[in-house]
């Protein structure tokens, strides 16, 4: 079984030990198939620093994101999502979610502070860590001369690819980062690579 979390997050700046996060969008897919989204807008802890350049980034207020939901029940509510695909006690790491986003380890980093923040420090357990970010896979397919973007923010990513995209909404950010990676799983093979020849390196 294939699980894959799509994720995203907007924040009150770039550093997750000081910074919160303002917006969660997730996508739960299970072998391929959308099981559920949520996009939850969170009002940051009142130790977390607000710079007023990433609220303008993302078209919001400091008295707009006062009056997001509490950070401790979103929490539970992100926890209780994963929580109905993974068993945190089963070590087996095939069973644990694909981390899947764009440029995904900013987003992984806010989440754990995010779960440390909430007196939880065991976020790794419903994770196997091997993730999957859309922009690296973008510069590979520069570095192989299928993409040549002079910029490669998902805004322009996507316009190149005629995806819609409400850039900085962390649901429609992630919603395009996922038909962005499946556009891009399609082409693999196009440039000659067979997923049959190497499946099997690494395997003892």
């Amino acid at each position: 079984m294939s699980k894959m979390l799509y994720v995203d997050v907007e924040t009150t700046g770039i550093d997750p030990l000081y910074c919160g996060i303002i917006q969660l969008a997730f996508i739960v897919e299970i072998d391929g198939v959308v099981k559920e989204q949520h996009h939850f807008k969170v009002r940051p802890f009142e130790t977390d620093r607000i710079n007023a350049g990433a609220l303008k980034t993302v078209g919001v207020t400091i008295d707009e994101i006062m009056t997001y939901e509490d950070p401790n029940k979103v929490y539970w509510k992100f926890r209780k999502v994963l929580e109905k695909y993974v068993d945190v006690y089963d070590k087996d790491k095939s069973k644990k979610f694909f981390p899947v986003g764009y440029n995904v380890q900013f987003d992984l980093d806010f989440l754990k502070s995010f779960f440390l923040k909430n007196d939880d420090k065991f976020i790794g357990s419903y994770f196997n860590w091997k993730k999957l970010d859309v922009l690296q896979l973008l510069y590979w397919f520069h570095y192989k001369g299928v993409t040549n973007f002079d910029s490669y923010k998902l805004e322009t990513v996507c316009s190149g690819f005629n995806i819609p995209l409400v850039a900085h909404d962390a649901l429609s950010d992630i919603t395009a980062t996922r038909e962005l990676f499946k556009m891009l799983e399609k082409r693999v093979l196009l440039i000659g690579v067979d997923l049959e020849d190497v499946k099997d390196v690494g395997v003892a």
